[in-house]
């Protein structure tokens, strides 16, 4: 029995390791790889950017006599990103949830809370770099958050 249940790990284990090669011409197997003809996502493309955008859903835990923001729900985020970040991005975009802290002037601790990065990859043109900052403005009205972090990177992508 214990013979059977070695032969049959041994056989899952190496199972995967086995592949097929590909089937058709080089030609067929190279037109999967890269979109042809699509313009919004070119299969090589330079002059785009990364921009990472940083929203504080959490409650804040800042020093009491300072204003604090309250939190923000994920209903409240889905609207948010449906009304004013989807239509201005609406090829794609990913978000993540994480953690944030950072020190206000005149604080002896920092301010922790909640966190939802939204990663971007764009042209780096004029009307995308407005796009990004009427969500940034949006946000701040909306939520009477002081600031939304935009960090921006030079990348090369393919799709």
């Amino acid at each position: 029995m214990k013979r059977f249940a070695l032969v049959a790990a041994l056989l899952l284990a190496t199972s995967g390791c086995a592949s097929l090669a590909p089937t058709g011409t080089p030609a067929a197997v190279t037109a999967t790889a890269a979109m042809q003809g699509d313009a919004a996502r070119p299969a090589d493309a330079h002059g785009w950017v990364r921009s990472e955008l940083y929203f504080g859903v959490g409650e804040e835990q800042g020093r009491a006599e300072r204003l604090q923001a309250e939190g923000i729900s994920e209903a409240q985020w889905r609207q948010f990103l449906d009304t004013e970040v989807t239509p201005r991005f609406p090829d794609g975009l990913t978000v993540f949830d994480a953690y944030g802290q950072w020190l206000f002037r005149g604080d002896a601790e920092p301010n922790r809370l909640r966190t939802k990065v939204l990663v971007v990859l764009h042209e780096d043109t004029p009307a995308r770099r407005a796009d990004i900052e009427a969500i940034r403005l949006a946000w701040k009205q909306k939520t009477a958050h002081q600031s939304v972090l935009w960090s921006r990177q030079p990348v090369e992508v393919s799709f």
